[in-house]
């Protein structure tokens, strides 16, 4: 069996060995793959893995021998998934492998925006507490958490246990999803609808899929719901926000600030407002890559192969 790996640096950049997928099939690795270079490199195989190359319909036609797609990541809107099903190509992902990686990174981001720990630091380096006539100083207000209110926008897997965190922080949790079912045991938690939860909490975290529905649904209109203290937090995708209306917000100080580890193009472009954007903290998509999260996401694609090999496919999607 020919197993094409089209975009393979970023989960094995030399830690993370292949060895459990290799031993199911002929393996070819390559590092990243461009637009054109997909159906030379797909060509004859029977299984693809993809992280972030898309797979279109057009595409997935030119590759009649294709049986199974693995996607190396939870989302998996980079395959036409529909087309995938018309042409009997089995896709499978990965739901469970970061989900303490990217709850804590959630956290990482949260305590920088609340006490700038790197600009005080950089102040401390650059000699200004030597200089100080007093013991201490802080060029930002120090934010405590208790008492806080929480808004998951989203409370899968990773919502929860970033709802989970916040608690023990001793902040009150809000959480909007579209399946308000099976509530956490620990209180104050409420169900809320997204337009009540980005108006009263205090920091808002997106952790939902993006789908159709509601890409670029944190816009002007939603943003001027929050509180000019309140924080906004992206782990999830960058089509959720409108980036000209939040960097527009942030300028005008409409909100405190936000810390962002996904945009809508990535890598990301120059010309992105959020850039400039006073407040705003942008991280290169590596909520999901702890070393031990890509190990169980590297061990996860191998068992989700070895099913679809048995003739019994797991974590299907398509």
């Amino acid at each position: 069996m020919k197993i094409v790996v089209l975009d393979g640096k970023t989960l094995n950049p030399g830690d993370n060995p292949w060895d459990a997928v290799e031993g199911l099939g002929q393996l070819t690795v390559y590092d990243r793959t461009a637009p054109d270079e997909i159906l030379q490199r797909a060509d004859g195989a029977e299984v693809l893995l993809t992280n972030k190359t898309p797979l279109s319909a057009d595409t997935l036609a030119q590759l009649p021998g294709l049986r199974f797609i693995s996607v190396l990541a939870t989302g998996y809107n980079v395959v036409d998934v529909e087309a995938a099903s018309r042409q009997g190509v089995v896709v499978s992902n990965v739901p469970i492998y970061a989900t303490d990686s990217v709850a804590q990174f959630t956290f990482a981001m949260l305590l920088e925006l609340a006490h700038h720990v790197g600009a005080h630091d950089q102040a401390v380096k650059a000699g200004r507490w030597s200089e100080s006539p007093d013991f201490c100083f802080w060029d930002f207000p120090l934010v405590e958490l208790a008492g806080k209110k929480m808004g998951v926008v989203g409370f899968g897997r990773i919502g929860r246990r970033v709802g989970e965190l916040a608690h023990a922080f001793g902040m009150e949790v809000l959480a909007s999803d579209v399946n308000q079912t099976n509530p956490p045991e620990y209180e104050p938690f409420q169900w809320i609808e997204v337009e009540e939860l980005f108006a009263e909490a205090d920091v808002v975290s997106l952790h939902c899929p993006q789908t159709a529905e509601n890409v670029g649904m944190v816009n002007s209109e939603l943003l001027a719901r929050m509180k000019s203290n309140a924080f906004l937090i992206n782990n999830s995708r960058g089509g959720l926000i409108v980036e000209s209306d939040l960097a527009d917000a942030l300028e005008a100080g409409r909100i405190a600030g936000a810390a962002l580890d996904v945009v809508s193009t990535e890598p990301i472009s120059s010309e992105n407002p959020l850039l400039s954007a006073k407040n705003c903290l942008i991280t290169p998509h590596i909520a999901w890559a702890a070393l031990a999260a890509r190990r169980r996401l590297m061990q996860t694609t191998a068992e989700n192969l070895a099913a679809f090999i048995a003739g019994k496919p797991i974590n299907v999607v398509s």
